[in-house]
């Protein structure tokens, strides 16, 4: 489980096929110091695990069906990605419940700039709006935010300042494809709406 509290903007340093999937090799000096191999880190939100670690630089493996449905497999050796130690017992929780799962790639298809300030548009499927509401939470690239309108296939996001300088949002560009996570106990909510609505057409009680 992670927050969506953003610990670090760190590089990609080498992107590595390996097998059917790749080899992510991430740096950072103060992440890599306190890992250990088969920690879960999410990587703009995605859960993966340490494999190696060679001094500031932390390795990892994406499969296909992360590279598939992340934007992972899009990054270039230079990019910067958000970071995230996994959450422990007795952590504060200041952002929300998010476990690093990937819902579905996002874009940004608007963006109004308001001095130091921002509000950001994404396109989503409408499968994945239907797990969202005004003032409900979201990760966007792995960063907690807060919903301000929701749309049936789009949603908005205000960025403040420091989040927009901390984290990658602050470089996204129109076009831009995102890892969208939605909140854990709407897909429950939702979940449990779709079962009352089955039991309700077949007459079971």
């Amino acid at each position: 489980m992670f927050t969506g509290l953003v610990q670090s903007l760190a590089e990609v340093r080498a992107l590595k096929p390996e097998g059917p999937g790749m080899r992510l090799v991430i740096r950072d000096q103060e992440i890599a110091a306190r890992s250990k191999l088969g920690d879960s880190i999410a990587i703009n939100g995605c859960c993966l695990t340490v494999v190696s670690i060679d001094g500031a630089d932390l390795a990892f493996e994406a499969g296909p069906e992360t590279l598939q449905r992340t934007n992972l497999g899009e990054r270039n050796t230079g990019d910067r990605v958000n970071l995230e130690t996994s959450l422990r017992m007795g952590d504060a929780l200041g952002g929300h419940l998010v476990t690093g799962h990937i819902d579905a790639v996002g874009r940004l298809g608007h963006r109004d700039d308001d001095g130091q300030w921002c509000t950001m548009w994404f396109a989503v499927p409408e499968a994945i709006t239907r797990q969202m509401a005004s003032k409900g939470s979201v990760a966007v690239d792995g960063v907690s935010l807060t919903l301000v309108e929701v749309e049936s296939e789009r949603f908005s996001v205000a960025i403040i300042p420091h989040t927009l300088q901390a984290t990658t949002l602050g470089r996204l560009a129109l076009g831009d494809e995102v890892n969208i996570e939605t909140d854990v106990l709407a897909k429950y909510v939702e979940r449990q709406l779709n079962c009352r609505g089955d039991s309700r057409v077949t007459g079971d009680a």
